[in-house]
C-alpha cells in the first residue's frame, strides 16, 4: 500500500501540472476548470500507478518496449484516442491524437524504455533482481503513466466543455541513447504541432528552465587477425590493442577540448579468451556538451583517434553512429506557465509512514522537472 501511495503522489504533482499547462491557449480557463482538471487527475491516480508499475515490471530497453507501449496505447483508446502505432518506421512508437474541432496542437511526450543492467524491485533499498537484464533507473516508468493520464483528464475537459484544439501524446522509445525522437521529428510528425511539453523524474519540484546537453553516440569496431597468445601471437593482430589505443588517445585528448565537455565510453566486446588474440573488438562512445557544433568537432577529433589507433595496431576500424540529439531550447514563456501550474497543486502531503519508509526529507517533496518546446509560426 505504501508503495502504491508514493507512486500516486510522486507522478501527481506532474500529471496535474502537465494537464493545467496543456490546456489550449484558445480557452478562457476559470478556477473550476482547474479544479475539475485537478479532481480528474485524482480520480484517476491509483489506475495511474497500476500502469506505472506495470511498466516499471517490464523493464524493457530502447527499441524493444513492445509491453510498455502496447500498454500505454491501450489505456488512451480507452479514453476516446485515436492512436496510430509503429510510426516513423519505429515498432513501439506511436502517436495518439484526440481531437475536437479546429485549433491548438498541444503534444506531450511520454518515454517508456528502461536502462540495462539495473533491476531493481519496486523498494527503496537496493535490491537487484536476478536474471533480469534491464530496470527503470531513470523513471520513464513513471513519465510514460503520468504523461497519458494528463492526456486523458485533458480529453475529458475538452470534451465535457467544448474547448477546440487537440491533444496529442507522442509515445517515444529509445530515449536512453537510441534517440528515438529524432526520427519522428524527421518524419514530419511535429510539424503542425504548436507546443510541446515533457516532464521527468528528478529529486525536486520545479518549472525552472535548463538545457540540457546535445550528443552524439556510436561504437568503434575493430578487426584484427586471430592467433594463439602464446603458440604465435606474432601472426595475430589484436583488434583489442585498437581499442586500448584509441581509449588512450582519447583520455589524452581530453586536456585539449572545450571546458563542459563529456566523453564517455564502455568496452562492449574485447575478445572471449586470454590465450586467443582477439579478431575483433568494439568500444562504444558518447560525446556531450551544450553546443552540438562542440560536439561534433570532437567526435571527429576521436575518430582521427581510432583512424590512428588502427594504424599503430595494424587492424581495420569502420564505425556506426548509434545516436545524436541537439541540445534541448528552453522556453520561458510555458516554463511560467507550468510554474504557475505547479504552485496551484502544490506539493504531496507526506505522512509520517511514508517518510520513514523513503527516506524522505522537506527539501525534496516530488520528483519531476518540466521542459517545453514551442514552434515558431512560418510567416
Amino acid at each position: 500500500m505504501r508503495r502504491a501511495a508514493h507512486k500516486i503522489a510522486l507522478m501527481g504533482a506532474a500529471s496535474l501540472s502537465l494537464a493545467l499547462s496543456a490546456v489550449p491557449v484558445a480557452a478562457q480557463v476559470t478556477p473550476q476548470d482547474n479544479q475539475t482538471l485537478i479532481a480528474s487527475v485524482e480520480q484517476g491516480a491509483p489506475r495511474m500507478a497500476e500502469v506505472a508499475h506495470q511498466i516499471w515490471e517490464y523493464a524493457e530497453v530502447g527499441y524493444q518496449e513492445t509491453k510498455s507501449s502496447a500498454l500505454l496505447q491501450s489505456e488512451l483508446k480507452s479514453a476516446g484516442f485515436k492512436v496510430e502505432a509503429g510510426v516513423a518506421g519505429m515498432p513501439t512508437a506511436f502517436v495518439a491524437s484526440f481531437k475536437n474541432g479546429d485549433g491548438p496542437v498541444i503534444a506531450i511526450l511520454a518515454e517508456f524504455d528502461a536502462l540495462p543492467g539495473l533491476a531493481q524491485e519496486a523498494k527503496a533499498e537496493r535490491a537487484p533482481i536476478a536474471g533480469q537484464i534491464a530496470g527503470h533507473a531513470c523513471g520513464h516508468h513513471l513519465f510514460g503513466a503520468a504523461s497519458v493520464a494528463a492526456a486523458q483528464s485533458l480529453a475529458a475537459w475538452m470534451k465535457a466543455n467544448n474547448v477546440a484544439g487537440e491533444i496529442r501524446v507522442y509515445g517515444t522509445p529509445a530515449e536512453e541513447g537510441g534517440s528515438g525522437k529524432v526520427y519522428m521529428v524527421r518524419e514530419g510528425l511535429f510539424d503542425d504541432v504548436d507546443a510541446t511539453l515533457h516532464w521527468h523524474p528528478n529529486d525536486s519540484n520545479s518549472a525552472a528552465q535548463s538545457v540540457s546537453l546535445a550528443n552524439i553516440s556510436g561504437k568503434f569496431r575493430f578487426a584484427g587477425a586471430s592467433a594463439h597468445a602464446s603458440a604465435a601471437p606474432f601472426r595475430g593482430r589484436s583488434a583489442l590493442d585498437g581499442v586500448e589505443i584509441m581509449n588512450v588517445s582519447v583520455n589524452y585528448l581530453r586536456e585539449h577540448i572545450p571546458d563542459g565537455t563529456r566523453i564517455h565510453y564502455v568496452v562492449t566486446d574485447g575478445g572471449t579468451a586470454p590465450n586467443v588474440v582477439p579478431d575483433k573488438a568494439e568500444v562504444y562512445y558518447y560525446v556531450r556538451h551544450t553546443d552540438p557544433q562542440v560536439v561534433r568537432d570532437v567526435f571527429a577529433r576521436m575518430q582521427k583517434a581510432a583512424e590512428g589507433a588502427a594504424m599503430a595496431s595494424e587492424t581495420k576500424v569502420s564505425f556506426e553512429q548509434t545516436g545524436g540529439v541537439y541540445n534541448m531550447l528552453v522556453n520561458d514563456t510555458l516554463g511560467q506557465v507550468m510554474d504557475q501550474a505547479l504552485r496551484e497543486v502544490g506539493p504531496p502531503e507526506w505522512t509520517a509512514e511514508d517518510r520513514k519508509s523513503t527516506r524522505l526529507n522537506s527539501s525534496h517533496v516530488v520528483n519531476s522537472y518540466a521542459g517545453f518546446g514551442l514552434k515558431k509560426k512560418k510567416k
